[in-house]
């Protein structure tokens, strides 16, 4: 028997990382934590988002292998369970793609704000 905790191909762990980046919350919290660890209050806070909703994503983050909790008395802080997918993330953000803009599910692009490409 396979142990749910581990990735078992690297397809799996692609369709993971893809699901966590196809929410803006979650995507808003992996590039957060990019920079450092932080508390469940403090993202709240950040984001904008309810503790709820950001426990939630938490949760979800956690199940597909990107962040981790070390708890640090009553609370936990959390973190890039990797540095690699930090450095994954400086990547996918300096990636400049050009989409359909009927395929893109009413999200605007790079290319259609050129004022936000970055050289």
């Amino acid at each position: 028997m396979i142990d749910p905790m581990i990735t078992a191909t690297p397809t799996d762990a692609l369709a993971r990382f893809g699901h966590a980046l196809s929410d803006p919350t979650r995507a808003q919290i992996l590039l957060t934590l990019r920079n450092a660890p932080a508390y469940p209050a403090e993202l709240a806070d950040a984001l904008g988002v309810s503790r709820q909703s950001l426990s939630n994503h938490l949760a979800c983050l956690r199940g597909c292998g990107l962040v981790v909790a070390r708890p640090e008395g009553r609370r936990a802080l959390y973190e890039l369970t990797d540095v690699r997918i930090g450095h994954a993330l400086g990547d996918l953000i300096e990636l400049v793609l050009v989409v359909d803009p009927d395929c893109s599910g009413g999200l605007a692009t790079a290319v259609d704000r050129p004022e936000e490409v970055r050289p």
